[in-house]
């Protein structure tokens, strides 16, 4: 059974950083991609980033580079997202995904997904 997990969610003031983690479990993902994505209440989901497992070459959404970072720990089977200097607009559930179309994920097109990990910016 394919499970992504993720955790590291939680409250922090503006300005702060969080590292969130997916653990994926179930089956080989060196084939896969990687993804983060958001919701904010009453708002579309947004595409944060996604990195190759094999390779680890990454994509970011342009409004986020430079405050967020995607990576992989192989030993783990475990995704990152690193994310610094927190705004409240950050706000969202966090999620992560996974399928073989690296670009695809860019597109909301995946295969698995996990439940998500809330994370909350106060100002």
């Amino acid at each position: 059974q394919v499970q992504l997990v993720e955790s590291g969610g939680g409250l922090v003031q503006a300005g702060g950083s969080l590292r969130l983690s997916c653990a994926a479990s179930g089956r080989s993902f060196s084939s896969y991609a990687m993804a983060w994505y958001r919701q904010a209440p009453g708002k579309e989901r947004e595409f944060v980033a996604a990195i190759r497992w094999r390779g680890g070459s990454m994509y970011f959404a342009d409004s986020l580079k430079g405050r967020f970072t995607i990576s992989i720990d192989n030993a783990k089977n475990t995704v990152y997202l690193q994310m610094n200097s927190l705004k409240p607009e950050d706000t969202a559930v966090y999620y992560c995904a996974a399928d073989r179309d690296y670009y695809g994920l860019g597109s909301y097109e995946y295969q698995y997904r996990g439940q998500g990990t809330q994370v909350t910016v106060s100002s």
